[in-house]
């Protein structure tokens, strides 16, 4: 897609969602300079979610050395993608945001990576809210397990910084809505205590009904740099 295109439609998108929300702009499988393209347009947090691309790109554009960091002031990048433990190490030094954290093994392993970079790094904790199997989660009683380690000082180089959860692929508006609202009930429950500021739900397809229900922050991809 031309950058001129991409402009274009992330303009549009920003437009379309409301100010307060934050638009992750899903650059995976898209080449740098459609990253450049929509950083120029406006657009600032970026996700990735296989782990070799998402350094690929760190290094091409904002790495402290090699890369172009006085161009991208203020670019965060996100790992949206599920994450293997082994993968951790090489975006534990910059990432921004790891979202789609459903294991201890997987926390205790950041944890670990985090302290060995000097840094406390972000995550958002994943929920099973979707009515399909392939999608990945916690359940509501694995959730009170891991908040009760983190309470007791487990994974002290870690940040809980809220939830993410993915609602069933389907037409059924309503049952959408309904999960993301069972979702932002969890939001509500857990977060308040602990200071949570992001509840990210909602993809190109609904996120207007996870707006409607309450979330911080959007995962756009096609509606910004077209098909993949």
């Amino acid at each position: 897609m031309e950058a001129t295109e991409i402009v274009r439609q992330w303009q549009q998108v920003r437009g379309a969602v409301p100010s307060s929300v934050e638009v992750i702009a899903v650059s995976k499988t898209k080449p740098v300079d459609a990253v450049e393209a929509a950083y120029a347009a406006g657009a600032r947090s970026f996700g990735e979610n296989r782990v070799q691309e998402l350094v690929g790109k760190h290094e091409v554009l904002t790495a402290p050395e090699g890369g172009r960091s006085s161009e991208f002031e203020g670019l965060v990048w996100h790992q949206i993608g599920t994450l293997q433990k082994n993968k951790v190490r090489y975006i534990a030094p910059f990432v921004g945001l790891i979202h789609a954290v459903d294991q201890q093994g997987l926390l205790a392993e950041i944890d670990k990576r985090a302290a060995q970079c000097g840094r406390q790094v972000p995550v958002l904790l994943q929920m099973h809210i979707a009515q399909e199997s392939s999608k990945f989660g916690l359940s509501p009683s694995e959730l009170e397990a891991l908040l009760s380690a983190l309470d007791e000082g487990e994974w002290p180089h870690v940040e809980v910084k809220g939830l993410m959860g993915m609602a069933t692929f389907t037409s059924d508006e309503r049952q959408v809505a309904r999960e993301f609202a069972g979702l932002r009930s969890l939001f509500e429950q857990h977060g308040s205590d602990r200071g949570w500021d992001t509840l990210s739900m909602g993809m190109s397809g609904d996120w207007g009904i996870a707006v409607e229900e309450g979330s911080t922050m959007v995962r756009i991809g096609s509606a910004i740099f077209g098909s993949r």
